[in-house]
């Protein structure tokens, strides 16, 4: 069993890549509620043991929004609560009661902004990612083991593990912010982006010109321009920063991949396709959201489906009428569990 200065250091190791988290099972946390295991046996299967690579949707009930995380997904339901599935050894799978407006699935820990306007985070809390401040937001973002939010006057604040300095945001004002894995990008109110923290990669070096939204990632980013065009920078080894050509309403970059939802409706993913977490089903969608090795998407008609893989359930949204199409088994790395 690790104690807790071997999982600051294994942690910190690893902050490299969105998903690599296998070494950190049993590691403590400070804060807001360890989960009661009922996403994953005590063995760290999870509820996705023999379909672990698939295609899952829900028929009933409208979503707002979705949010994919490292092995779990959270959603915004059309009445304002929130609902996740997957991973939930640390409790971010375990949303606390009442109405929210947006909600934002890091790598062990959830945040949302209700409807009062304040945050609220839940699951692993062992450098304080899990403690907002007092104040009332318009975003949230939560990174792997930092969030970031915009407050309602437009400055950014963060908290959260910040070596290296993601959550040590510059001044001025933003429309949005993204937290990745050590690092922080935001678009500022001229349309500019704007990002802090952890660069060995080029994922904090954004090119110039004017956006309308940024995505980090586990060691790229992505953003929107103002023209609908997609601009990436940072670690390409799989193509995750490679986009196709086209216009975009929105890009979200995830693990090691990318999808964006086209101006046409349609999702286009780029980067490793291990799980089938770049190979979305032909629909028409309003969002999409990529976590570590899955990606979730809300449906023209308010319906969610997600793709990739599933070992812990992350890609089988909360119905008795969901179902799922097994792509195959998941390799071993995956099915171990974060």
């Amino acid at each position: 069993m690790l104690n807790r200065v071997s999982c600051v250091h294994v942690k910190l190791a690893v902050l490299s890549m969105f998903v690599v988290f296998a070494a950190v099972v049993g590691c403590g946390s400070r804060g807001s509620g360890s989960g009661d295991g009922s996403s994953t046996g005590a063995d760290g299967s999870g509820p996705g043991a023999g379909a672990d690579s698939a295609t899952a949707t829900v028929t009933p009930g409208v979503w707002a929004s979705v949010s994919a995380g490292g092995f779990h997904t959270c959603g915004v339901r059309s009445d304002g609560t929130v609902a996740c599935w997957g991973y939930d050894a640390d409790g971010q799978a375990t949303p606390p009661e009442g109405t929210f407006t947006s909600v934002s699935a890091g790598q062990s820990h959830t945040c949302g902004v209700k409807s009062d306007g304040t945050i609220v985070c839940w699951g692993e809390d062992f450098f304080g990612q899990a403690e907002p401040p007092a104040d009332t937001f318009a975003s949230v973002s939560a990174g792997a083991f930092h969030t970031c939010g915009v407050r309602s006057d437009a400055v950014v604040a963060c908290w959260g593990n910040n070596v290296g300095g993601p959550a040590t945001p510059p001044a001025g004002s933003f429309t949005s912010v993204s937290a990745g894995v050590g690092y922080t990008c935001g678009v500022r109110a001229d349309g500019t982006v704007a990002c802090w923290g952890d660069n060995n990669g080029g994922q904090a070096t954004p090119p110039t010109g004017t956006f309308i939204s940024v995505s980090a990632g586990g060691g790229h980013t992505c953003g929107v321009r103002t023209d609908g065009t997609v601009a990436c920078w940072g670690d390409n080894s799989g193509g995750q920063a490679a986009p196709p050509a086209g216009t975009f309403l929105s890009v979200s970059a995830g693990g090691k991949n990318t999808c964006g939802v086209e101006t046409v409706g349609s999702i286009a993913c780029w980067g490793d396709d291990t799980y089938g977490q770049t190979t979305p089903p032909a629909d028409t969608f309003k969002s999409v959201s990529t976590g570590g090795f899955h990606t979730c998407g809300v449906r023209s008609d308010g319906t969610i489906v997600c793709w990739g893989e599933n070992a812990h359930g992350q890609i089988t949204p909360p119905s008795d009428t969901s179902s799922t199409d097994d792509a195959g088994a998941a390799p071993d790395d995956a099915n171990d569990g974060p």
